[in-house]
């Protein structure tokens, strides 16, 4: 059978993925010594990882390059994909949320709200839900500079600490909801490969109980 593939993300999640997969018995030794490789093996799994961008690991699942990703919420919302969601892996935990100066007053129905953003997608969803007429300004850098030059009026963005917000003078007028990474798999992969890949969900959903009872 062809191996299983699994699509990361360099960085914070790569190496959460890696302590769970070494945990639950994956090698993940070429993993850890990719150097230039493009695809990283598990032989003896038979497993394959391979290193893309978040908004890639998307596209690598739903068009069935990859079997399984693990990604943040944060992309899966903002992008509308066909694939299945899995397991809520707890970790990258953060919100969505809307911010603005303190000066910042409510949508009164009278002036349309600009709001800046990197996520047009989920903006434009949860202000339609709330009934909310506004205007979306996309933007690919650091979206807290936004209101500081009255580009927008709020921004909506992925809020951790909170830290950079409060460094810019912005204070969270709205939380919009909880974000945390997520292993989502390809719809065929979950037919074709349905018993490897569900023996896979369950050891990673062991191992995010057992590390949530250990925080508790």
């Amino acid at each position: 059978m062809k191996a299983i593939r699994i699509a990361l993300t360099k960085g914070r999640l790569e190496k959460y993925a890696i302590s769970m997969f070494e945990d639950i018995g994956i090698d993940c030794t070429d993993l850890k010594n990719k150097g230039r490789k493009l695809i990283l093996k598990d032989v003896k799994n038979n497993i394959e990882f391979v290193l893309v961008k978040s908004t890639d690991v998307l596209t690598y699942v739903e068009h069935g390059a990859a079997d399984i990703g693990i990604v943040g919420k944060d992309t899966l919302m903002e992008q509308n994909k066909e694939f299945y969601e899995v397991v809520d892996l707890k970790v990258g935990k953060c919100i969505f949320a809307v911010a603005a100066l303190p000066s910042f007053k409510s949508y009164d129905g009278y002036n349309r709200k600009k709001i800046a953003t990197k996520y047009p997608t989920v903006a434009k969803e949860y202000f339609k839900k709330n009934n909310e007429d506004v205007e979306i300004i996309k933007l690919d850098g650091s979206v807290e500079l936004a209101p500081i030059l009255e580009l927008s009026d709020a921004i909506v963005d992925l809020v951790e600490t909170g830290d950079t917000l409060r460094e810019n003078g912005l204070i969270i007028i709205e939380k919009i909801c909880d974000i945390s990474a997520r292993m989502i798999v390809n719809r065929a992969s979950m037919k074709m490969k349905k018993d490897e890949i569900g023996n896979l969900i369950v050891k990673v959903q062991q191992y995010v109980d057992k590390n949530e009872a250990m925080i508790k």
